[in-house]
Order: structure tokens, then sequence, then C-alpha cells
């Protein structure tokens, strides 16, 4: 594991970290993470006040969001220290997305984003990515693909050196 930056270890570390903010940062606890992978879980997609909803239900393409701030984060934790990660990146293709169920607001087991950095630059980044829930050892995968994000530079944190 890495340990250039502080692990976090609440949803509020998200919040600070990402540029999602209120109702809409949707992770709430890293689970593991190193230079190319990440896992987060996440108990939100069950509250019926949540942002994505619509119809009464979280349809499963929602989870590509959950994904998505996965990759944010990620991005966020490699970083280097002194710069500022919030709107870093712009997901600008998504390919291969596979939905193995219809909604996720009655999946009853935390979902756990899944991301995989493939390859990357300065202006780039390629992640394949899955929402699963259970347990790690008898995971039932819910949708996957692979993204491609678009990078802004960072920018030096004000009062950073």
């Amino acid at each position: 594991m890495l340990t250039a930056r502080a692990t976090p270890n609440s949803a509020e570390w998200f919040v600070t970290h990402l540029p999602h903010q209120g109702a809409m940062c949707l992770l709430e606890e890293l689970l593991d993470w190193d230079a190319r992978r990440l896992r987060a879980a996440s108990r939100l997609h069950r509250t019926l006040a949540h942002p994505l909803r619509a119809h009464g239900r979280l349809g499963a393409a929602c989870g590509i969001e959950f994904a998505a701030q996965a990759m944010a984060a990620h991005g966020a934790l490699l970083a280097p220290a002194g710069t500022e990660v919030a709107g870093a990146g712009v997901l600008v293709s998504l390919r291969s997305v596979k939905l193995e169920v219809t909604r996720l607001d009655d999946i009853e087991e935390d979902l756990v984003a899944s991301v995989e950095r493939v390859s990357g630059d300065d202006s780039t980044v390629l992640y394949d990515f899955s929402v699963t829930a259970g347990s790690a050892s008898d995971a039932r995968r819910l949708l996957a693909g692979r993204a491609t994000v678009m990078l802004r530079l960072p920018t030096p944190a004000p009062g950073a050196s």
C-alpha cells in the first residue's frame, strides 16, 4: 500500500477530496487501494432520498457514478501532496458496460465499487470498473465496464509551495 497520503477512514475524507458534495458524495468507506486499484463501499443506494433515484427506484446504470467516484478517489490518493484534486477529471467515455441487474435500491448488501487503472498519462486515464454486492468471497457483480477519464492538470493548493 502507498503511504504518501493519509488513507481515508471516513466518509468525510471523500467529501473533502472529491468534487462531489452533499448527498452526491456516494462513497463512505475505503476498503483498500494501491497504485493500480481501489475498492470503496457504500450503503447509500438504499437511501430513499438518494439524489439519483427516479420514479421510486435507483436504476443499475447509476452504479456507474459510484465507480466514477472511486476513480476520482483513486486519482486523489495518487495526486502529489500539495495539489488540489477536486474537479481533476471528467468521465468522457464508457465502453463494454454490462448491467447484470435492473436496479440497485433493492440490493440488501453494501455496494463495492472497484476500479483498476489499465493505462494512462498526464491527460487521460483508462479504468476497468465493477460494482458488486456481498462479501469478497461471494461477491455478486451488478455492473462492470471500462471508462476513460480526461484529466485536468492539478493546480497548487492555496499556500502550498
